[in-house]
């Protein structure tokens, strides 16, 4: 008969085979994404190319998920404006549509290189004259430059649109593990952990969040013209996107560094965390 001492042992060896078991099949999985081998005695890959492959893996089953699940959404709409702000966009097919206004008619065509983008602000009654065509005309509101040539109208409609969503781009539910992620001192391992944070946003906000970095990224290629780069941008989008749940001066002002971070990472790492 085993002792419970040795009974005890004898498990934790066990535990530790079915975990090692489990390691390789998760780097298997993780090659099989990037198209390499990982060879017969094992190996362990490189963080960053690991994450890498979370994130292509993940992105096809969100998308599959998506695609699957168009017509049978049970998430409840927190996108559906109604009196108080933009009218309209409430899925992220949607957002997607009206951020597309903003940013490819008015940003992309003629704003990319304007020194201060996104930093400087427009008049407040401009800015109120966009919000209130989206509310009137929808999408065929006219934002063109010959009806607001000031670019930086069109940059503070599309912060004021984020500012009034009910519930941030990035939930109340994930702030508190977004700035976790923000603390994590090894910038490989608080990359990864902001992608697992990520994977927790709903379909829409997720799907939000992805467009506007792509858009954000395009901005900083053009940081010679406009000098804004990631840490700018972060500094302008952390309170625009994420908030804390509760309504605390003294949280937000805490926070504030690491709210920027977290902008920071997902515009540098687009490609990789989406």
């Amino acid at each position: 008969m085993f002792s419970e001492e040795l009974w005890l042992e004898n498990e934790k060896k066990c535990a530790v085979v079915r975990k090692s078991k489990q390691g390789r099949k998760r780097q298997e999985l993780l090659a099989v994404a990037l198209g390499v081998k990982v060879g017969v005695k094992g190996g362990f890959l490189w963080p960053p190319l690991k994450l890498f492959a979370c994130s292509q893996i993940s992105s096809l089953v969100r998308r599959a998920a998506l695609t699957h699940n168009d017509n049978h959404f049970n998430y409840e709409k927190t996108h559906n404006f109604k009196v108080h702000t933009f009218r309209g966009p409430h899925w992220c097919e949607y957002c997607a549509n009206f951020m597309w206004g903003l940013i490819a008619q008015g940003v992309r065509c003629s704003g990319l290189k304007s020194e201060g983008l996104y930093r400087v602000s427009g008049f407040t009654e401009h800015i109120e004259d966009v919000k209130m065509a989206f509310d009137r005309d929808g999408e065929k509101a006219d934002i063109s430059a010959n009806v607001y040539p000031d670019i930086n109208i069109i940059t503070g409609a599309l912060k004021l649109y984020f500012r009034d969503l009910p519930i941030p781009v990035i939930t109340y539910d994930t702030y508190s593990k977004f700035i976790d992620a923000a603390k994590i001192s090894n910038a490989d391992e608080r990359l990864e952990a902001v992608h697992e944070v990520l994977m927790l946003l709903p379909p829409a906000h997720y799907e939000t969040l992805r467009y506007l970095m792509i858009h954000l990224k395009k901005v900083t290629m053009n940081e010679k013209d406009n000098f804004m780069n990631a840490e700018n941008l972060g500094i302008v989008f952390g309170p625009t996107l994420m908030r804390p749940p509760e309504d605390s001066t003294l949280t937000t002002l805490h926070d504030m560094r690491y709210q920027k971070l977290i902008v920071q990472i997902l515009i540098e790492n687009e490609d990789v965390l989406f």
